[in-house]
């Protein structure tokens, strides 16, 4: 399911086009549903030894087009894990000190420690994004900046970071059901922005774009992984299923103690 889903050919041109945002894998969602609470555990009782362990640092990275779930995926599929160790960074608009800086000044202040598990909603590939859809950037400083984002993804992996980046691909009719809803329930009234609709008027020139990040910025060491998310129970299961597959394949085990461990069981019930 994951291979097929997954970019790691680097300047291997690659289309989001080419990939179904409704595909469910041949499965149901009852049956995804079950194995995705199973993963759900695996996942839990994986991180508690992750933490314990500090050989690695976990950073997930969520990428989309507004209502592609990320936040979503946040609640769902990540739901449970313990917070000790685990946290979810927003990046919004740069403020003026940080436009200051170079634009990766306040990524490198979020990404996490070892032992710890941080997801980015939204990430860095804004500066190469947005601002590019916008004009902010020319394709010539994208270019700069994607060799860029390589080299720091590079440097974070060499020093036991492990980067899960996940593409959530929807269609341009489920973006619009989405935003129907959050006009039409006025429970999600308050998700509505009329940036919305801007954003959804540029949703070729996002395409190629994001086309363009996956095409760059894959490799065998930080993939991206397209994820179908018109059916959030598929989005559940495969970012999960490609969450737990990566720790399982890491050498985790917890700390040994320090000293003689018979000799600290007679000092404790000694002191009774």
């Amino acid at each position: 399911m994951l291979k097929e889903y997954m970019i790691t050919a680097f300047d291997k041109k690659i289309s989001v086009d080419d990939f179904k945002p409704d595909d469910t894998f041949n499965t149901n969602k009852k049956n995804a549903t079950a194995v995705c609470e199973q993963l759900k555990e695996r996942f839990r009782a994986l991180q508690e030894v992750f933490y314990a362990s500090k050989k690695y640092a976990l950073l997930i990275v969520l990428q989309g087009m507004d209502c592609s779930g990320k936040d979503g995926a946040v609640n769902s599929a990540l739901s449970g894990i313990n917070p000790s160790g685990f946290a979810v960074k927003a990046f919004k608009v740069p403020t003026p000190e940080e436009l200051s800086h170079d634009y990766l000044w306040r990524i490198h202040q979020q990404v996490p420690a070892k032992g710890e598990i941080v997801v980015f909603n939204r990430s860095y590939y804004e500066d190469v994004l947005v601002t590019r859809v916008h004009g902010q950037i020319d394709d010539k400083t994208a270019l700069k900046r994607f060799e860029e984002i390589r080299s720091f993804e590079e440097y974070l992996s060499s020093n036991n970071t492990v980067i899960l980046k996940f593409f959530l691909h929807i269609s341009k009719d489920f973006q619009q059901t989405q935003l129907l809803e959050r006009l039409e329930e006025p429970e999600k009234n308050w998700k509505f922005s009329e940036n919305d609709l801007k954003e959804r008027a540029l949703w070729d020139q996002y395409q190629t774009c994001y086309s363009d990040v996956l095409s760059r910025c894959g490799t065998k060491d930080t993939p991206w992984y397209i994820v179908p998310s018109n059916h959030r129970w598929v989005m559940d299961y495969f970012i999960l299923t490609a969450i737990v597959n990566t720790l399982e394949k890491m050498d985790l085990t917890y700390p040994v103690i320090q000293g003689n461990v018979q000799h600290l069981i007679d000092e404790v019930l000694a002191s009774k």
